[in-house]
């Protein structure tokens, strides 16, 4: 018996067939050396954006969950490992990949420039530290990823101690102050930066000193916990 075909368009429209997007995940590491504001990049190895720069990151299999899934491609294109990750935003732009509708899911972390060394993985050629005022051109919509983890970052600044990763655990109000001002790319007035930080009841005195050129020692300070606000 052959169907009619207002029977077949009747089921088509009851059983609609629904494309269903694709989901990656996409980290943007921050570090700071020679008072410059880092983001790890790597070089794709594969189509689309065959050798251009992007940030680390990848699809998310079946059964995992997204931040397995930002870690395990963190390992698998640059060798790091055992990152603490914040989740940044979701990225959903029909038109951001050129292979099909992908929904990509943003992390973002800061670290210490000596804990990290990291190489090219299974998924990447290269991998590199950059300026993130020089970047390259880069793949998909990552230039936009890290303008957003950007201001995020900065806006954490004001109430969080997000900015402990890229400290010793000890340090004065000047080399704080100074990882501040890298971070906003812009200086800050000594007295009224001390005087808002110490407000915002994240640090504590050590009862140590450090001294810094030929002033007298200076107070180090350590943050009340270990964790993002």
């Amino acid at each position: 018996m052959v169907e009619s075909k207002i029977t077949v368009e009747k089921r088509e429209i009851d059983n609609p067939v629904i494309e269903t997007p694709s989901v990656t995940v996409d980290i943007v590491i921050f570090t700071i050396k020679d008072d410059e504001l880092l983001v790890l990049l790597i070089k794709r190895k594969a189509n689309p954006y065959m050798d251009t720069w992007a940030i680390p990151g990848g699809f998310i299999q079946v059964r995992e969950k997204l931040h397995e899934a930002a870690l395990r491609e963190l390992k698998e294109e640059t060798g790091v490992q055992n990152l603490f990750l914040e989740q940044l935003y979701t990225f959903g732009n029909p038109d951001r990949d050129p292979r099909k509708r992908v929904i990509t899911v943003a992390y973002y972390a800061l670290v210490s420039y000596d804990r990290l060394k990291p190489k090219a993985g299974c998924d990447a050629k290269e991998v590199n530290w950059f300026n993130v005022k020089d970047l390259p051109s880069l793949a998909f919509d990552h230039s936009e990823i890290i303008s957003i983890a950007q201001e995020r970052l900065c806006s954490k600044l004001d109430y969080s101690n997000v900015v402990f990763q890229l400290l010793p655990k000890e340090f004065t109000l000047t080399e704080l102050q100074k990882v501040y001002e890298i971070i906003l790319d812009r200086k800050l007035d000594k007295r009224n930066f001390r005087k808002r930080i110490l407000s915002m009841n994240l640090l504590k005195e050590t009862n140590k000193t450090k001294m810094e050129g030929y002033h007298r020692p200076a107070k180090l300070y350590s943050f009340k916990e270990d964790l993002h606000n």
